[in-house]
């Protein structure tokens, strides 16, 4: 499952974020499991790990149910007034790009960030499949400040 999440984000993410210019596998020694590269308009990268849980009461042998894609939320500003891109704009950015790829395996995204009543020690997202058997992709930041991945 991850292996397609990962494949499926190198494919969508780019066609979906004007700003999104290229996403890749990472890979190297030092790179996750699972993880992509995100290149921004600007020549920002992001690394992101890849992590997967089951769904939200899903049972692990429940047979899977197709459902309708998010409906897509307008994508936010992802540079600041300097032409930054800080890991909560990212983050709202990606969250929504996935919102635009019209993928019927995801039910919704949201963000780490945003949940009512509860603060993210680091920006993530989330998306979830509905009543799957399959592992739930979150993807989050290799570490926030760091400009690529670990020497």
């Amino acid at each position: 499952m991850l292996d397609r999440f990962t494949q499926f984000c190198v494919q969508a993410l780019p066609p979906s974020g004007p700003d999104i210019t290229a996403v890749e596998p990472w890979q190297g020694d030092d790179a996750p499991a699972y993880g992509i590269a995100v290149t921004f308009s600007s020549g920002s990268r992001l690394w992101l790990q890849i992590t997967g849980g089951l769904a939200p009461g899903a049972q692990a042998r429940e047979p899977s149910t197709p459902a309708s894609a998010p409906v897509p939320v307008p994508l936010p500003a992802l540079f600041d007034e300097t032409g930054t891109v800080s890991p909560l704009r990212a983050e709202a950015y990606l969250t929504a790009a996935l919102t635009h790829t019209d993928n019927t395996e995801i039910a919704r995204a949201y963000g780490y960030s945003n949940r009512p009543g509860q603060t993210a020690q680091h920006p993530r997202s989330r998306r979830h499949l509905p009543q799957r058997n399959t592992p739930v992709p979150a993807v989050r930041p290799h570490r926030q400040g760091r400009t690529g991945p670990r020497p």
